[in-house]
């Protein structure tokens, strides 16, 4: 097995899991840190995407699959606003930790697999539909991309709205203060 498989797959995972398990702040850094870690990856580890037939297709459905599976790991997080900490905080337990881990051990197990197990049938699947070695590649490096910034974009979703709710709370507590206040007086 390469060991760039390896490498991508477990920097991923240890980046996740290192910012997002437990209780967290959702901050400007750490929403821009997955984002830095994409466009440092992808000139190391994409060598060319495939523009054209079933490379392409193949590629778009690693996109598709990872922004997925991205919407489904954050929905395992919980996002409220701290008033003592002045933003908002995401949680992120067990159910979250164990979709990062199945994902990165089906790509890793796929992985050993295309190498050790199943050679020859995916061999012929490749050479019958077209796809090479390096779309196919791609398309499982895509998936774990388009995870990471799909459970991104989801989590400042959250946290800005979030935040908003507290905005809109506070301001109309104070709006009711003022409201008792002046009848009051």
């Amino acid at each position: 097995m390469d060991a760039s498989v390896w490498i991508l797959n477990l920097a991923v995972l240890a980046l996740v899991l290192s910012t997002d398990l437990g209780r967290r702040k959702i901050t400007p850094m750490r929403l821009l840190r997955p984002v830095i870690g994409v466009a440092i990856v992808i000139p190391f580890f994409i060598k060319g995407a495939a523009t054209s037939g079933h490379g392409l297709v193949l590629e778009v459905a690693g996109v598709a699959a990872g922004a997925a599976l991205g919407v489904l790991a954050a929905t395992l997080f919980r996002v409220t606003y701290d008033s003592q900490a002045g933003r908002a905080v995401s949680w992120a337990g067990l159910p979250y930790t164990a979709v990062w881990i199945a994902v990165t051990a089906g790509r890793i197990y796929f992985t050993y697999g295309a190498n050790r197990l199943f050679t020859d049938q995916l061999g012929s699947w490749m050479a019958a539909n077209q796809v090479t070695v390096g779309a196919l590649t791609d398309s499982f490096i895509f998936v774990s991309l388009a995870m990471l910034l799909a459970r991104t974009t989801i989590l400042a979703a959250r946290g800005c709205a979030a935040t908003s709710r507290a905005a809109g709370a506070t301001a109309a507590a104070t709006a009711g203060s003022l409201d008792s206040e002046v009848s009051a007086g």
